[in-house]
């Protein structure tokens, strides 16, 4: 195991630096290491979240780079976080994919299951008790099933459906290229979340917009994370 393994860790959304000014461009939160979207809310206001993703492919890069996409309660607006998801990382010269959760302040904790590109992920965070959350994570593709029931105090005010660029040593990596992530059956508190595009939340790194959600598709319980490369002006 390497020494990046145990010192992985996804963290709260990190705001960019203003561009033109500002945090907002075209009403989207523009942010180093998250890309997707985040619904803020009152202390409470969030029980349960659910979605499903593709495992995307990441293709080679020069050096080390990092990819997850998860869904999670918390990390938006303030510094407690649930979640569980994927990662997709180019590593060493070679992909590397596997599936992990996490409760900050703690790093990251693999799931000891096979992913693969391709494989279609279903998650569910719910609350249990006053402070036991219960995480489960499915492979459909795979017929595997995770679960783990765990003590989180947060506030619960924020949802979200997030690829993120994690932190090595309290650094943010360099985002991965991988294929577009596709979020679908997007639930919070068992309802369909109806994403406004105000919401969505832009990936900005080295002044490169580097990940940028889709507008909401469907019912509007579904969209796609995309990888680009766009110069900030």
């Amino acid at each position: 195991m390497g020494v990046h393994r145990e010192v992985m860790m996804q963290k709260p959304c990190i705001l960019s630096k203003p561009v033109n000014g500002t945090r907002r461009v075209n009403t989207v939160t523009l942010s180093s290491n998250w890309s997707g979207y985040a619904i803020p809310g009152k202390k409470g206001a969030f029980t349960r979240i659910q979605g499903s993703w593709t495992v995307p492919f990441v293709r080679p890069t020069s050096r080390d780079t990092y990819s997850s996409a998860w869904i999670g309660i918390d990390g938006f607006r303030n510094t407690s976080l649930i979640q569980t998801g994927t990662a997709h990382d180019f590593v060493h010269g070679k992909p590397e994919y596997y599936a992990w959760w996490e409760i900050l302040p703690a790093a990251e904790t693999r799931i000891p299951k096979p992913v693969r590109p391709g494989d279609q992920m279903a998650a569910v965070i719910v609350k249990r008790s006053s402070q036991k959350w219960l995480i489960t994570l499915r492979n459909l593709t795979q017929n595997w099933v995770f679960q783990t029931l765990q003590r989180y105090a947060g506030p619960g005010s924020s949802a979200e459906w997030i690829v993120e660029a994690p932190s090595i040593n309290n650094i943010t990596t360099d985002l991965a290229k991988f294929s577009p992530v596709t979020f679908r059956n997007c639930r919070v508190n068992k309802k369909n979340p109806r994403f406004k595009p105000a919401q969505a939340v832009v990936m900005v790194q080295n002044n490169r917009i580097v990940s940028v959600p889709s507008r909401p598709l469907g019912a509007g319980d579904a969209f796609v994370v995309r990888r680009t490369s766009i110069p900030v002006r």
